[in-house]
């Protein structure tokens, strides 16, 4: 008994020095936004939020990038069409998550630290049992779901596949961006990189093996996708258990905090239903550009892949204001809080008048890797011109509602977006015949204006 005595206390000792060394390693992570040069604290905090971003969206492009130039253009479009449906999932996911990162904030600017363990272990479960039941029913689904959206026969069982495995993933995406969402919160935006990093690198390897290799198509692209997402859910909880002891939990009943699940409920749905509403309103937008054909999908759905990395740099500013302002209204500071608006504007304008002039000479390019014929790198040249002098525009509407979603206006930030989304659909619609298929960049180009205004004239307002 004196030997195991002995064992204990040496371990306990060990135990504490241990504690104490990752309690100074988390200090070197979290970080307090609060204080400091804005200037360097945003750049700081957005720059490993765009690079995730960046690697994250890599495995999408590799996906149809090999599927493109081993499959061809009917498999390209064939994924194209069905990245719309699964799209609603991780948008909603997203969004949520979203208000979870800003709830996170405002606890971490408060220093109530201990509030951050009950978020994370009531959502990690809630989410990640509900989009469990959710992808059951979208594979269940996807067959109905692709011929309302008038997929062309010609790609509709390329779609149907790829669709259908992507879905497993699905549970993994939630579990990996609510951990994000914590950490993000407590100013830890490196995390997430290091796990999108792993999982390109996962998925790249598995995308040539079984696309290239064993030319399995779609399919094999889809499962590379589920795979890879996988390892980043694995890889973000893993890290999350070694560097922060206090985020640590148990699955079970305790886990579930209702204090915690009806506080996020208020942060997170919001842009939830937002997000989740924008979608449904994307597979109206898809089925719209469904009937100009197979060409017109596979050269718009490429475009808009090369775009959403292309605009990535604009939307994690617009995130990283938002956490940044989160926290200084949580420390109470808000005086700080609009300098972050004004800061972060002049930032992303700047960026995002260097991404126009990126796109315009780079665009058609581009667009001719994923192995596509002259005319359809034509159409997708002609819908960056559409939208890419729009930019500027585009990143302005992100700063404000980064401050708005930052000072928790999150309700008033979901219905804008989705009055954005009205504008969207009905100019697509009413401008269809003078301006054919370029009518869907000249429509979201359009949304943004009007976006930027409704949040300016709520920004005034407060």
């Amino acid at each position: 008994m004196g030997q195991n005595a002995e064992r204990n206390t040496a371990h306990n000792t060990a135990q504490s020095i241990a504690d104490n060394t990752l309690q100074n390693t988390v200090q070197n992570t979290e970080r307090d936004m609060a204080g400091g040069s804005l200037v360097k604290t945003l750049a700081s905090f957005t720059i490993p939020l765009i690079f995730s971003g960046l690697f994250q969206q890599i495995f999408n492009w590799v996906d149809a990038f090999i599927v493109g130039n081993v499959e061809g253009e009917a498999a390209l479009a064939g994924i194209g069409a069905a990245g719309s449906i699964y799209n609603l999932f991780v948008t909603v996911i997203v969004g949520f998550t979203s208000g979870v990162s800003v709830m996170a904030a405002q606890k971490y600017g408060k220093g109530e630290r201990e509030a951050l363990t009950r978020i994370l272990s009531s959502f990690v479960m809630l989410l990640g049992a509900l989009f469990c039941t959710a992808a059951g029913l979208g594979m269940l689904f996807t067959g109905p779901a692709l011929r309302l959206l008038n997929t062309p026969a010609s790609i509709f069982s390329e779609g149907k596949e790829y669709m259908q495995i992507l879905f497993i993933g699905i549970p993994f995406l939630a579990v990996y961006n609510t951990y994000s969402a914590v950490l993000r919160g407590m100013g830890d935006s490196r995390a997430p990189f290091f796990s999108v990093l792993v999982c390109s690198g996962v998925n790249i390897a598995l995308d040539l093996v079984l696309v290239a290799v064993f030319r399995y198509g779609s399919a094999g692209a889809a499962a590379a996708t589920a795979l890879s997402q996988a390892s980043m859910a694995v890889f973000v909880a893993a890290y999350t258990f070694r560097r922060y002891p206090m985020l640590r939990f148990r699955f079970g009943r305790a886990a579930l905090d209702r204090a915690a699940l009806v506080s996020g409920m208020k942060f997170g749905l919001p842009p939830a239903i937002q997000s989740g509403t924008s979608s449904v309103g994307n597979l109206f937008l898809q089925r719209f550009m469904n009937g100009f054909g197979e060409q017109t999908v596979a050269a718009i759905t490429t475009a808009y892949r090369i775009d959403t990395v292309i605009t990535l740099p604009i939307v994690n500013f617009g995130s990283g204001i938002a956490t940044v302002v989160a926290q200084n209204i949580g420390a109470g500071n808000r005086e700080r809080a609009g300098k972050v608006l004004k800061t972060g504007a002049i930032l992303i304008a700047a960026v995002s008048l260097c991404l126009t002039a990126s796109v315009l000479a780079a665009g058609g390019p581009l667009i001719a890797m994923f192995g596509l014929s002259g005319d359809t790198v034509a159409i997708g040249t002609a819908f960056f011109r559409s939208i890419a002098s729009c930019y500027v525009v585009f990143g302005l509407a992100m700063a404000v509602r980064g401050y708005l979603e930052g000072a928790g206006d999150m309700v008033f930030s979901g219905i804008a977006g989705l009055f954005a989304l009205g504008v969207r659909i009905a100019a697509s619609y009413a401008f269809a015949e003078p301006f054919g298929n370029m009518v869907i960049g000249y429509a979201e180009a359009f949304s943004w204006a009007v976006l930027l205004v409704v949040y300016l004239i709520r920004f005034c307002r407060r």
